[in-house]
């Protein structure tokens, strides 16, 4: 008999360490019903601040990640990109990184940015 595991409610902490950096710790569940927040709490971010450089999103407290929650990860990834800013994704436990391994998106999500970065040397032709 499977039993219902009851939705761990989503919370994320936001911090800047540095005019580069922005920070945000994720707690919880970032499934269906609450992977909309984390993109909520970084799109503004990646738009206003122009000198940001780095995205790390801190895994460690997550307890699940559903195909909602990849979803939105690969939604920031693209924000991310846009802003040319590169997204790190820090604490990752074994079944992130096998859901993201499975997927195909594990490089993906914590590569390069696919475009060229604002902050490189715009000089060379």
């Amino acid at each position: 008999m499977t039993g219902f595991v009851p939705s761990s409610p989503l919370r994320l902490v936001t911090t800047s360490p540095d005019p580069h950096t922005l920070l945000v710790t994720v707690h919880g569940d970032l499934d269906y019903s609450t992977a909309a927040e984390l993109l909520t709490a970084v799109a503004h971010r990646l738009e206003d601040q122009q000198e940001l450089r780095d995205l790390h999103i801190d895994c460690t407290g997550m307890r699940l990640c559903d195909s909602s929650g990849l979803s939105m990860l690969l939604m920031v990834r693209r924000r991310a990109d846009a802003a040319a800013v590169r997204l790190h994704l820090d604490g990752r436990g074994d079944r992130l990184n096998r859901m993201l391994d499975i997927t195909g998106t594990l490089r993906h999500l914590t590569g390069e940015p696919a475009e060229e970065s604002r902050h490189s040397d715009q000089g060379t032709s």
